[in-house]
């Protein structure tokens, strides 16, 4: 994991994650989790929600408690001491809503990643052409705020980057390659650069076609973030914040929707011609 990828605020979230659902496997209850570091109960909620500082001495004797073994204690210790360190976005701080900056800090530090997406390009994957075009018009970025903000999502892309490229799944339904988004022009570079991405070994791509009218992504999209150690996260963001998923019975549903949707899309090879056809599209008008 990249230090450039480091964020105070995504560090403590993944601490207290994994505080929690060690606490919650062990069946341990919080008041036993105080007396264990002579603390309040008060305390064992704010650890867990990353609310106050969670120092390693803390971390040790609690996931010690709950019976986690020396390795994975010694993985989770550490994230502490990335908690003091700025955070990688800083540059970006003063376009990125409060809500969101979590969401940033967790998508730099996870291994991989899902998207389900019915109404735009994901953004990891879109140009700056794309990503302008999308926010130009945003009631909730001022104009003045767009070049910042495109910059901003591609510095979070890191499908390319050279020292650990996130591994990329995602199933996007096929109106998104119809909503021809800033114009021809500008939508048929975004699809050329699917295409290209598409050819890397940590891209998988799948186009849900309008042939599956009904599926388990017709709620909305969505996002699974997976870290090491079998860890997931889901994101479901709305026009003014977001819902992070961590309960294990919900994340069983997000992890099966994720195949099941896969499975139901186009292959990836079949999702390339249908790109390649739509770019033809565009070119011929």
């Amino acid at each position: 994991m990249s230090d450039r990828r480091a964020d105070p605020s995504a560090v403590s979230f993944l601490i207290g994650y994994e505080l929690r659902v060690a606490r919650d496997r062990a069946r341990v209850s919080q008041a036993e989790a105080a007396k264990a570091i002579g603390s309040s109960t008060a305390k064992i909620n704010y650890l867990e929600t990353g609310k106050t500082p969670q120092q390693p001495r803390d971390i040790r004797i609690l996931l010690a408690l709950y019976g986690v073994d020396e390795k994975h204690i010694e993985r989770v210790t550490s994230f502490a001491s990335r908690a003091d360190q700025n955070p990688w976005w800083t540059p970006f701080g003063e376009v990125l809503p409060d809500w969101f900056k979590t969401f940033v800090g967790l998508e730099g530090m996870c291994e991989s990643l899902f998207a389900f997406e019915s109404m735009k390009m994901p953004g990891q994957v879109q140009t700056p052409e794309y990503a302008r075009a999308l926010f130009a018009n945003s009631i909730a970025i001022a104009p003045l705020e767009v070049d910042q903000v495109v910059r901003a999502r591609m510095a979070r892309q890191r499908i390319t980057d050279e020292s650990a490229p996130l591994k990329f799944r995602s199933v996007i339904d096929e109106a998104v390659l119809h909503r021809t988004v800033g114009g021809p022009e500008v939508m048929r570079k975004q699809l050329q650069h699917l295409l290209d991405l598409m050819k890397r070994e940590n891209v998988e791509l799948h186009i849900m076609p309008f042939s599956v009218p009904v599926h388990d992504g017709i709620n909305g999209s969505f996002v699974l973030l997976h870290f090491p150690d079998d860890r997931s996260i889901g994101y479901v963001e709305h026009s003014t914040g977001a819902l992070y998923v961590q309960d294990e019975d919900q994340l069983r549903w997000y992890k099966l929707a994720t195949d099941r949707l896969c499975e139901a899309a186009m292959s990836p090879a079949e999702s390339a011609d249908m790109i390649a056809r739509r770019i033809s599209m565009l070119e011929e008008n």
